[in-house]
């Protein structure tokens, strides 16, 4: 009878064993066809979710179904605890981890739509995965029977200590999420700093903010630099902005016609070169009589900071070569000099040059002799 019972309890150990071995490959191929669904959506939000749990789900399984197993088996009160107990607390360590997969994941994606851009102010993302990780933690060792609260106490005399001895890297983490909170700079944004460092944000991490500048170089710079400094935000409060050019023209050109012909050209930039803004209204400003020309300022509309360049090489060329058609001058810049005739006598006309002594011989030399 006790012989049958134990062939009964091992074989009902098996079959949960095996259940949870079936579970997890159902759940395998579930998530897998799940996840060719999630990739024709628009929303990121179920890639993450599908992409966090596949790997954790079918071992979550296997936890549970072993965990079944060894509730069907005659154990011991103690061993039996201590066996159910650790397979609980993995489950949920193997849930936490999922937890954190998807919550860093989404917060992501929120921040990645939020700027536009694919990189994204890791910051918040390092913050969700480390408070998720370490709560899961503290339950899992409550599961297994240790307390916490010890621990806890620990820890805030810990990380007081800690928080003393890491004082510049803590204000460069405050300052890191004041940025982000005060939305003055967000990744995608190009700024420029009043030392001269510029560029597009690429990440702002838990200690410096990434910074690419045209040259696709980095510039690392420390979150709490960035909070003091004065800084220009090329992209905010909007993206589209306008763009100065300085030209001028001679003093006999009719500036109407001037006028006319500028913003025609103008016109024809904004309207074929990529990067402008083909609803922009051009303006001419006349501001300055120069020494030689008229001089007046070109106001053009560009999508973003960087297509600037490339819209005023357009511009200068095409306008040049309208000038050119059009007969309209261009002058450089002259300087008349004025000499007078007396002057050209003023200064004798053979060389001045210094008049050698001759060297008399030295007393030393005669007595030498």
């Amino acid at each position: 009878m006790t012989r049958g019972l134990v062939l009964g309890d091992w074989l009902a150990a098996g079959i949960a064993l095996a259940a949870g071995a079936v579970a997890a490959l159902l759940l395998r191929a579930v998530l897998k066809r799940l996840a060719k669904h999630a990739a024709r959506t628009k929303w990121a939000g179920d890639d993450i979710i599908v992409d966090a749990l596949r790997p954790v789900a079918p071992g979550a399984a296997l936890i549970a179904g072993a965990a079944v197993g060894c509730s069907a088996l005659p154990l011991t009160a103690r061993l039996s605890g201590l066996v159910g107990d650790s397979l609980t607390a993995l489950l949920v360590l193997i849930a936490t981890l999922s937890a954190a997969r998807v919550i860093a994941g989404l917060v992501q994606s929120v921040a990645s739509s939020r700027t536009g851009v694919a990189g994204s102010a890791s910051i918040f993302v390092n913050i969700t995965r480390v408070v998720v990780l370490v709560m899961g933690f503290l339950v899992a060792l409550q599961t297994m029977g240790v307390s916490i609260a010890p621990l806890l106490t620990a820890l805030g005399v810990g990380g007081l200590a800690v928080a003393l001895a890491l004082q510049d890297t803590l204000a460069n983490l405050f300052a890191g999420v004041h940025i982000l909170a005060s939305k003055t700079v967000q990744p995608g944004d190009y700024i420029r700093l009043s030392s001269g460092e510029e560029g597009y944000v690429v990440d702002i991490n838990w200690r410096n903010t990434v910074v690419r500048n045209l040259s696709n170089n980095l510039v690392i710079i420390p979150n709490q630099r960035l909070a003091r400094t004065n800084m220009t935000n090329f992209t905010q409060p909007e993206q589209p902005l306008t763009i100065l050019v300085q030209a001028g023209v001679g003093y006999e050109n009719d500036l109407d016609r001037v006028e006319r012909v500028t913003l025609e050209v103008v016109d024809e930039v904004m309207a074929e070169v990529g990067g402008a803004l083909p609803e922009h209204e051009g303006a001419v400003r006349f501001h300055t009589f120069a020494d030689s020309r008229v001089n007046f300022t070109v106001i053009l509309g560009v999508g973003e900071f960087s297509d600037q360049y490339r819209i005023k090489h357009e511009f200068m060329k095409r306008l040049h070569q309208r000038f050119r058609a059009e007969g309209i001058s261009i002058p450089a810049p002259t300087r008349t000099v004025s000499v007078r005739g007396e002057d050209l006598h003023a200064a004798p006309l053979h060389a001045a040059v210094p008049h050698q002594r001759e060297k008399s011989p030295s007393p030393l030399s005669d007595t030498g002799r």
